[in-house]
């Protein structure tokens, strides 16, 4: 019944978006299993301060690389999407990031003495290699998608991402703990960047003063914009851990995580929507791009609202069967995240819009205020509500982002959303949720097991809803399985 072969070629002849959105999702998917387990391993094995130390890592480390950045990386995404001069503008591009990544890198080694959470875990070496480590596989991955391969870059993180994960857990075993945390994931990046080498085929090539000058005008903004992004996903982690312990970080941290199980379908979307936004505002094709932005924000809220609904009735005895009792605090947190995340499907693809429109400067205006906003709530909030004050000034300032976004991005474009898909979905989650208050009711939630019963059947519910009551989602996905092969496994009934 199943012919591999068959299948694969069948996917190659899906449309283009949908192919790499399913290559996308596919990946996310396996990774946040894995990631999930081996999370709920490290929790119970190392405990949440181990856990913050990390997450403090990954934070600084996002942070640095940025900076190390520039934007240049995604003006060369842009650049090399357009068509002209693609080896000029990667050469360009990697002499750029060379130098900044170096330069970088010794102003850390002259500040070393201010990092003092990161030198007292031994992280702060890390941090070096790191950043050492991506200056090479970050021109690779840009080259990659600028060429619009996102299946192939999609792939390749996934790759990354799960070997990340096993030497991850390997290290633990073997009691190396924040080092073997730190270590896995360089390796893992290390390991992805060379499977990914076999499919960049762009040139080093001469270039001029006028390719990085291309570059720059289009990185400064660019570069602001992603600076207020960052600080929406880790401003608050270094504050926390400013203002408190390792283990608040960590706890967290696993309830961010926790939340990204909403993000499926919106992280698939954005990797691959962005090559093609920049090639049909290119092309003035307003249409497609209207299109496009209420049709991701409808498959991203397909996953976001049902997640909110059931993380809400049975978060903490999730965070309590997954990763043990130490994070059943952080429930109140985890909810708030949630809705974080259905105000960040809007967020990010207004901006991620403006951007590839070719408008980083409004982009970055509108970021510019939530960042501010950002900075200054998480200040005054986290040490009177602790995590759950950065998680109400993360849902404060990104849902004003989310709204001086749309007001900018409307002038340039009109803005649907597809109101009775979004409609069928709100329905479908509240009768999902009215089912498992009832099941809950009957079924006390006593160990991992009848936990986890309820997330199954609310799945299996809330996807029969969907697609009853939403004729064009159920058409599209019955669309996809037919062209895939495997047809036969779609319901007659539906």
């Amino acid at each position: 019944m199943f012919n591999i072969a068959t299948i694969f070629s069948n996917i190659l002849k899906i449309d283009t978006i949908q192919r790499q959105s399913i290559i996308a999702l596919f990946w996310q998917i396996a990774f946040t299993a894995i990631g999930f387990l081996s999370t709920m391993y490290f929790a119970h094995t190392v405990g949440a301060a181990i856990l913050g130390s990390y997450f403090l890592f990954l934070a600084y480390y996002g942070i640095t690389s940025m900076f190390m950045d520039g934007g240049f990386g995604g003006a060369a995404i842009k650049r090399i999407s357009e068509g002209e001069e693609p080896d000029a503008y990667f050469s360009a591009y990697f002499m750029l990031r060379l130098v900044f990544t170096i330069t970088g890198v010794l102003i850390l080694l002259l500040l070393k003495d201010y990092f003092s959470d990161l030198n007292g875990s031994g992280m702060f070496v890390w941090l070096l290699v790191a950043l050492l480590v991506s200056m090479v596989v970050g021109p690779i991955s840009t080259g990659v998608s600028g060429q619009g391969k996102m299946g192939i870059r999609n792939t390749c993180e996934g790759i990354s991402n799960i070997l990340r994960v096993i030497l991850q857990v390997l290290a633990i075993y073997f009691g190396y703990e924040t080092g073997g945390l730190a270590g896995g994931m360089v390796a893992g990046m290390i390991g992805a960047a060379i499977i990914e080498f076999r499919f960049f085929d762009l040139h080093f090539a001469p270039f001029k003063w006028d390719h990085i000058k291309s570059l720059s005008v289009f990185s400064f903004w660019l570069f602001l914009t992603t600076s207020g992004a960052l600080v929406f996903s880790q401003a608050d982690t270094v504050l926390i851990g400013y203002f408190m312990d390792t283990e608040d970080v960590g706890i967290y941290r696993i309830a961010l995580q926790f939340t990204s199980v909403a993000t499926f379908s919106s992280y698939a979307i954005r990797s691959t929507l962005w090559p093609r936004i920049s090639q049909w505002g290119k092309a003035n094709e307003i249409y497609l791009i209207e299109e496009s932005l209420a049709r991701a924000i409808s498959y991203s809220l397909l996953l976001a609202i049902p997640v909110f609904v059931g993380g809400v009735l049975l978060g903490d005895h999730l965070l309590n069967s997954f990763y043990g009792p130490e994070f059943v605090q952080g429930y109140y947190t985890f909810v708030i995240l949630l809705a974080v995340q259905i105000v960040n499907v809007f967020q990010y693809f207004f901006t991620m819009y403006l951007d590839g429109l070719n408008y980083p400067k409004e982009s970055f205006k509108v970021t510019a205020i939530g960042v501010g906003a950002n900075i200054l709530l998480n200040i005054i909030l986290i040490p009177f509500m602790g995590i759950n004050g950065a998680a109400i000034a993360t849902l404060a300032t990104m849902t004003l982002n989310a709204l001086l976004a749309w007001q900018v991005l409307s002038k340039y474009m009109v803005i649907r959303l597809e109101l009775s898909c979004l409609l069928n979905i709100v329905a479908a989650s509240v009768i999902m949720g009215l089912l498992i208050e009832l099941y809950c009711l009957f079924m006390p939630l006593s160990n991992i097991w009848f936990t986890v019963t309820p997330v199954i059947f609310g799945a299996l519910i809330y996807g029969f809803l969907v697609l009853k009551l939403d004729r064009k989602v159920c058409d599209e996905m019955r669309h996809i399985v037919e062209r895939v092969g495997i047809g036969f496994i779609w319901p007659d009934w539906l």
